[in-house]
């Protein structure tokens, strides 16, 4: 298995001589998708400097293969939805089951409610086929239910065997793909030859070497809407302050693409930037000042530091539980300017209606994309892998990659210097 980050090979479970069932035909022109050759790669870094391209670093392409580990009717597949909610779980879901049966698969489990799903004596799995599953894009939320926390890999590993399954799908975020890596890991050292695959899915878009995760196209697009009916409030009272908190707990991607999106956002505080109460409010006066009315975005782990630190608390995966920064704000807000001359402080926190939206278009497809190339991944016998989206191809990486450390915004970087010409707010406060 690999040892390190840096390391992109991805464990191959063993030598492919099953000939797969997607295709008996490779002509040009017979409108039936050609298979990827396993030396195809997609370089880590495709810009050109001094004439030349860095190609030490690559990904393994992603798509189906000729050749197959896997013989289909005496394989069995399980799926397990874990963390928060997310537009396109289900289509995800969807997709895998259909891709799976397409293969020829003999059965496919989904487990309940997260990991716990796969703990003695927890929820009860179900039987998906493509029947069962045939509406559950229609839906937000996870038809299979979530749940955080960590389980007993040993425990889970064990489940699975007992069962039979050979291929373990795991949509979730970071805290999934750290479960998913100790599953593989313990299957690895007990010689069970299990096939890992993880699908990103992260609101936050925060899984490093994946450049887009499913559902963060819904988010921004959702929060946008929040953003702009704050703003309408802003601008409809006399000295009027919209406060909209989005998701974000140490990446404010959400944050800095929806108020670029919108375009008329006076202040964007992420978690990358820190700030301080005073130089906020100094900003707050200016701006007021200028125009009569401020918009203020705010990610959810923006400002946590303002916090007293004898106050910190985890939740049940090992997070810190982040204080409410958009209530703090308000409260703080109203109590200093309130004291001079009185404002219009409106606060919306769209964060649960936009976890349980379906996904926009562009993500629904998005969606069934990453859930395609994640059974081709594990038909071919690919373990200990996440499907990932880099240089407008899909990847594998490894699970160690992965999990190896959060993606988050440079401060001295593209996005953040877009954010900082679009508001107009100075680099630090």
């Amino acid at each position: 298995m690999p040892g390190n980050s840096d390391d992109f090979a991805i464990p191959v479970l063993g030598p492919c001589t099953i000939q797969s069932p997607l295709s008996l035909s490779e002509v040009m022109g017979d409108l039936i998708p050609n298979f990827v050759e396993e030396d195809e790669r997609v370089l880590l870094n495709a810009v050109v400097r001094d004439g030349r391209v860095d190609t030490s670093r690559s990904f393994e392409l992603a798509g189906p293969r000729r050749n197959i580990y896997f013989d289909p009717p005496k394989t069995r597949a399980g799926i397990v939805t874990c963390g928060g909610l997310c537009p396109g779980i289900n289509d995800v879901v969807k997709t895998l089951v259909n891709e799976l049966y397409r293969y020829g698969i003999a059965s496919v489990t989904g487990f309940t409610f997260g990991y716990a799903g796969l703990i003695p004596g927890g929820p009860s799995p179900v039987v998906l086929t493509p029947e069962v599953v045939s509406d559950w894009n229609l839906h937000g939320g996870s038809m299979l239910g979530s749940s955080r926390g960590p389980q007993d890999p040993a425990v889970m590993v064990d489940t699975l065997q007992r069962m039979s399954i050979n291929i373990l799908f795991a949509v979730g975020g970071d805290g999934t793909m750290r479960g998913a890596r100790a599953i593989w890991e313990e299957a690895t050292r007990r010689g069970y030859g299990l096939a890992v695959v993880g699908v990103p899915k992260t609101i936050d878009n925060d899984i490093p070497y994946i450049t887009r995760t499913f559902g963060f196209e819904t988010a921004v697009s959702r929060a946008a809407e929040a953003i702009r009916s704050a703003l309408v409030e802003a601008r409809g009272a006399p000295r009027g302050i919209g406060l909209v908190k989005l998701m974000g707990r140490y990446s404010g991607y959400i944050a800095a693409y929806a108020s670029l999106a919108v375009g008329d956002v006076d202040l964007v505080l992420v978690p990358e930037v820190p700030f301080t109460l005073e130089g906020l409010f100094a900003q707050i006066s200016d701006i007021l000042e200028r125009q009569g009315y401020c918009m203020i975005v705010a990610a959810e782990g923006a400002g946590q530091d303002l916090f007293p630190e004898d106050d910190i608390q985890y939740d049940a995966s090992g997070n810190r539980k982040l204080k409410d920064i958009g209530l703090f704000l308000k409260e703080r807000i109203v109590a200093r300017f309130t004291e001079e001359k009185s404002i219009n402080l409106k606060h919306i926190d769209p964060g649960y209606i936009i976890r349980a939206a379906v996904p926009t278009p562009n993500d629904a497809v998005f969606c069934h994309e990453l859930g395609e190339y994640a059974v081709h991944a594990a038909m071919a016998g690919r373990t200990g892998l996440v499907v990932g989206y880099w240089n407008d191809h899909f990847t594998h990486v490894p699970l160690v990659s992965a999990t190896s450390r959060r993606k988050i915004i440079d401060p001295d970087g593209a996005l953040w210097r877009s954010v900082l010409q679009m508001s107009g707010q100075p680099a630090t406060f």
